[in-house]
């Protein structure tokens, strides 16, 4: 076989393949590759939703939420070893959020379909309903193979990641800082700060490590997930104040702002989400 293909073989494996089949995390290489694969994905969703005439409001956006829970309560019955090879690759990044935007996208067209019945006024409730009726079976799944071990876990994150939250809205309202208004907004941060809860208390508190390239170098920097707090904000605080400013030309721009927003948020519920339920569960 030639030399390169033997070099380009040996580098998608170490790079891409290895970190799946050993389920060892990330990597500079395979992150910006996500990274650039979920850019494309992002406006190839936003163009299906336009097509399908999908209003991307805030009720479409909190519709999400349970196919959110549902998909990163999967990858924890992934990470419980109840698939096996090769089935479990199917249930780790980034093949996972494949599986579960057709799963959603699958849902949402069944709610169309029953709310064009007539039976049901809104379909964004149907849609709902399904993804929290997937959430609460992988629940159901996790505690028959696995016991809760850590109950205080998600009473520490939550609490922890909604007080620091709260505190913000508070601090930013006085300050006359209108955007923690937006449900939206205040969901990001929350989110996020859920996230950072979860790794500072998982490394931190529990001995976890950080998978993700540039958190876990700042980890390693500072010898604290306590860095996440102020990562979280320095990034996500700016973000929404451009989002805000920057997409208000036409009700395009707003439902462009809105899509947008749904990722960010995706990207903070999604890990915090499996890290808790992790975490509680001893895995």
């Amino acid at each position: 076989m030639c030399p390169y293909v033997n070099k380009i073989l040996e580098f998608v494996n170490r790079y891409y393949l290895e970190p799946i089949f050993q389920d060892s995390g990330y990597n500079v290489v395979n992150t910006l590759t996500w990274a650039l694969i979920l850019g494309i994905c992002v406006f190839a969703v936003a163009w299906l939703l336009e097509k399908w005439n999908v209003e991307v409001d805030d009720k479409f956006v909190f519709s999400i939420v349970p196919f959110i829970l549902a998909g990163s309560s999967l990858r924890v019955i992934e990470d419980a070893g109840v698939f096996e090879a090769p089935l479990s690759y199917l249930f780790i990044t980034p093949n996972i959020y494949f599986f579960v935007f057709m799963v959603t996208v699958f849902c949402l067209l069944l709610s169309r379909l029953i709310a064009s019945s007539e039976k049901v006024s809104d379909w964004k409730v149907p849609f709902a309903l399904l993804g929290l009726c997937w959430f609460v079976i992988n629940i159901i799944t996790l505690l028959i193979v696995e016991d809760i071990t850590r109950p205080f876990i998600l009473v520490a994150i939550v609490s922890l990641g909604t007080v620091l939250a709260g505190a913000i809205y508070v601090a930013f309202n006085k300050a006359g800082v209108s955007f923690v208004r937006d449900p939206l907004n205040m969901m990001i941060i929350w989110s996020h700060l859920l996230d950072a809860s979860s790794t500072f208390i998982g490394v931190d508190i529990l001995g976890y490590y950080e998978k993700h390239v540039v958190p876990a170098y700042l980890i390693d920097l500072t010898g604290t997930a306590l860095v996440m707090f102020p990562l979280k904000l320095a990034i996500f605080l700016p973000v929404i104040y451009i989002i805000d400013t920057q997409f208000v030309a036409d009700e395009e721009s707003k439902r462009l702002r809105t899509f947008v927003k749904m990722v960010i948020i995706i990207l903070g519920l999604s890990p915090a989400c499996r890290n808790t339920i992790r975490m509680a569960l001893g895995i």
